[in-house]
């Protein structure tokens, strides 16, 4: 218990990022074709076109990997007070949300970019708090 407490914000991150990230990978691969129809839309004036199924296939691998990360980071805080799959998790997920805000930024779609901002804000410190 005495872990949990000293813990409780870089925790706290951790159960963010996990959730964050799992879900959208989730939601990736139950319905595959409706985010890859939406993204050919949204980048299809953008030099990135033709490559839409790979960037979101390695958007997907990078959320599923960063929130299992997270997941098992926390595990090993609480159990070991090891930080180390943590700070892996909370890296991968800072470029993760740098891929993300790069596809924002060239689609020209700046309020998504702006919402990028605000999840990269709390992982940047989750990265901070546990180097």
């Amino acid at each position: 218990m005495k872990t949990i407490l000293e813990h409780a914000t870089e925790i706290l991150l951790l159960l963010f990022m996990s959730i964050t990230f799992l879900q959208s990978g989730l939601d990736k691969i139950t319905d595959w074709s409706g985010n890859i129809s939406w993204l050919k839309d949204h980048f299809a004036k953008t030099p990135l076109k033709n490559i839409v199924p790979f960037m979101v296939g390695t958007v997907l691998i990078t959320e599923v990997v960063a929130g299992f990360l997270c997941l098992a980071g926390i595990y090993l805080l609480v159990s070991k007070n090891d930080a180390t799959i943590g700070f892996y998790g909370a890296v991968l997920s800072c470029v993760t949300l740098l891929m993300l805000l790069f596809g924002q930024r060239v689609a020209k779609d700046y309020e998504g970019a702006k919402t990028i901002a605000v999840y990269f804000i709390p992982a940047i410190f989750l990265v901070f708090l546990l180097q």
